[in-house]
């Protein structure tokens, strides 16, 4: 069994969100899967999907990105899931828009709901797929740009990117972490 967490904030004042791409891969992944319904768990919307023979639990946690691990941790306590049998989805100011990075283990990188997940989970050995979503043109700050929707063709680049990493956390669950690494990371699917 894999989890696969996909990070946001709850509520549609957030929706369409650059900080929200983590909820948007989940749903790609619950549209080709037969969209199962998810149900309330462990601070979260839990949706049951099979990957090839690959049972996997799509989490979408309730409790605002920076508490992420309070919602993650209990789930993976639960079903006995190693950190290597998490995948944890999130937006990245660092990569240009876009562009996939899949990586095993590292810091957080100031992704604060990632960084609760790995102090809740007291390893750094966590599976990430970062999606990224480019800098902030000054004056804007980080904080309104991460929250600021999605519109225009940077909103075509996202729908792309959210394709390829539905593709990349299918590839996860079935090929295991390298062969995912060297087939996205390199940006081709």
């Amino acid at each position: 069994m894999k989890l696969i967490v996909g990070l946001g904030n709850p509520g549609s004042k957030y929706e369409g969100t650059r900080h929200n791409l983590g909820f948007e891969v989940l749903e790609e992944l619950r549209n080709r899967h037969g969209q199962p319904r998810p149900q309330r768990k462990f601070e979260s919307e839990l949706a049951e999907i099979l990957v090839g023979s690959e049972r996997c639990l799509l989490q979408a946690p309730l409790t605002y990105m920076n508490l992420s691990g309070q919602a993650v941790q209990p789930a993976a306590k639960f079903f006995k899931l190693a950190p290597e049998d998490v995948l944890v989805i999130c937006d990245d100011l660092n990569l240009a828009p876009g562009q996939l990075r899949l990586r095993a283990a590292g810091s957080a990188g100031g992704q604060k709901g990632l960084g609760d997940i790995i102090l809740r989970l007291g390893t750094d050995a966590v599976p990430r797929l970062r999606v990224g979503i480019g800098r902030p043109i000054p004056p804007q700050d980080a904080v309104s740009y991460v929250l600021g929707r999605i519109a225009g063709g940077e909103r075509r680049v996202m729908d792309e990117a959210v394709l390829r990493a539905a593709d990349a956390v299918e590839c996860w669950a079935t090929d295991g972490l390298e062969t995912a690494m060297n087939r996205f990371n390199a940006g081709t699917s």
